[in-house]
């Protein structure tokens, strides 16, 4: 069962050729596109189930070991792989949705097929990769498709974003090839498994400039403060589609090889000072991004760079108990982050515009898009019962128990974020949805009758929409057994069991 590790990659790679050699049919290319994110969820689930009770590990090619190519599920791995999947599936369904004009206009099918089976083969590559290089490949993969993404429709505003996307991230790889050979050259690997070997046995200086480097890499990729200030200015320019899989996935690419590498290769050492003033910093200055807004893809892109906060309060505390509440919120967010883009979408398709003061009284126009922004809107503030309630009292219980000024710091940013996420979501209710509809909605809403612009809400992009509000419902249904799984995956993080299933024999 271990070559089921080569699938999603494999799949993904061979649809992205198939879908380019096939750019003057978009209905094949969906088709394409669709099944092989499909396969790569079904393969994902049966991956959940399988690490559940054993690490899988699959070494590419017929190199001796330790020395090829790596990839390795854990629970970790798996439940990420599985959330990531099901959110690409749906923003297919989703971009499918679109009418031909507004396909061609602001997802060209030609080329957006193609580039976003890379940019999942990426996500998928790693999320599963076992040493540093791949997951510098996996990273140069997700460059190349989402600036390909981020500047589709050739408009200035785009090209201009995807600029700042370009630099910031070339100079974080510049960084992680300066990370990797330093890695190199002090224990002479990249595998992760010998790394958390060798690392041990450095100086501790030389340990904690590795350290700081991977860290900085990782931090720019997950948006943390102040290495955060490139993401508001490129995600809301994107189209919908496009904004949503960003949102979701890139930046919890970066979360989890925080997780990874903080967990695996430096456990004596978690920096839990400059982490935890990292993830205060990136709560607070977030949100008040956030709450100044009057755009409503502006204003979401601040919340999840505030929400990345809340993960990295988990991280900083390096607890089992608190990095099971930074899993569990990461898989929570992956969903709810992109259910709110796509229904930033359905609201500028439906009231013409995603500026707060050119919309009012959608809810009375469509109360199925009301419903589909305030369920995860809520559960994005942590309202109780909800599954973002579930994750971040796990987080505000661990900083308590940890007890420290610190973790203290961490428990009232939280509190504050959270208020403040309510009141930033209640403002775009209030201004969005409620009241009077102003003339421009009225006008677009009266224009349906005509053939030429299509329906206000096709059935796919409802439907798909529809389907990641229900998988997050289904987070707060099943958060019983789903905590005890991000439990058991904490715990693991810390037992080793990791680097014994990856060096079998204890290879060094």
């Amino acid at each position: 069962m271990n070559n089921l590790l080569a699938v999603p990659v494999l799949v993904c790679l061979t649809g992205a050729g198939a879908a380019f050699l096939a750019g003057r049919h978009p209905t094949f290319q969906r088709i394409v596109s669709i099944t092989a994110v499909a396969v790569v969820s079904i393969v994902a689930g049966l991956l959940v189930w399988l690490t559940d009770a054993a690490t899988v590990v699959l070494w590419v090619g017929d190199w001796p070991q330790p020395l090829g190519i790596v990839l390795v599920a854990d629970r970790l791995s798996a439940l990420m792989l599985l959330v990531a999947a099901l959110v690409s599936l749906a923003v297919l369904v989703y971009s499918t949705g679109q009418d031909t004009d507004e396909l061609r206009r602001e997802t060209p099918v030609s080329i957006f097929h193609p580039t976003f089976l890379l940019l999942v083969a990426g996500v998928s590559n790693a999320f599963l990769a076992g040493d540093l290089f791949n997951l510098f490949v996996s990273f140069e993969l997700l460059l190349f498709a989402s600036y390909v993404l981020l500047t589709m429709g050739g408009t200035r505003e785009r090209i201009r974003a995807g600029s700042v996307y370009v630099v910031v991230n070339l100079v974080s790889s510049a960084l992680f090839l300066v990370a990797l050979a330093s890695t190199y050259a002090a224990t002479g690997t990249v595998n992760l498994a010998q790394l958390a070997v060798r690392l041990g046995e450095l100086p501790l200086e030389v340990r904690g400039v590795l350290q700081v480097l991977l860290l900085t890499v990782f931090a720019i990729k997950a948006a943390i403060f102040p290495l955060s200030a490139w993401l508001p200015h490129s995600y809301p320019t994107a189209p919908a589609p496009v904004t949503a899989v960003f949102a979701g996935l890139l930046t919890k690419v970066g979360v989890y090889a925080i997780i990874r590498t903080q967990t695996l290769l430096f456990p004596t050492e978690p920096l839990s000072g400059l982490l935890g003033v990292a993830g205060v910093a990136t709560m607070l200055l977030g949100i008040l991004g956030a709450v100044a807004q009057v755009e409503i893809k502006r204003m979401l892109s601040f919340t999840l760079v505030s929400h990345i906060g809340y993960m990295v309060f988990g991280i900083s505390l390096a607890t089992a108990p608190a990095l099971a509440g930074a899993i569990f919120y990461a898989a929570h967010h992956i969903t709810i982050q992109a259910t709110l883009f796509l229904v930033a979408g359905l609201i500028q398709r439906l009231g013409g515009s995603n500026s707060l003061d050119r919309l009012g009284g959608l809810a009375r126009v469509s109360p199925l898009l009301g419903a589909l922004f305030i369920i995860p809107a809520m559960n994005l503030a942590g309202i109780p019962p909800l599954s973002g309630f579930v994750a971040k009292l796990a987080l505000l219980q661990a900083g308590v128990a940890d007890g420290g000024p610190l973790a203290w710091a961490l428990v009232i940013s939280g509190v504050v974020t959270s208020l403040l996420t309510l009141y930033a979501m209640a403002k775009i209710w209030n201004r969005a949805f409620w009241g009077v509809a102003p003339p421009s909605v009225l006008a677009q809403v009266e224009s349906f009758d005509s053939p030429e612009l299509g329906r206000p809400l096709p059935r796919l992009m409802v439907g798909s929409t529809m389907g990641l509000v229900a998988l997050a419902l289904a987070f707060t249904v099943a958060a019983g057994p789903m905590y005890d799984y991000v439990e058991r995956s904490a715990s693991a993080l810390f037992d080793r069991s990791y680097i014994a299933a990856v060096l079998g024999g204890g290879s060094r």
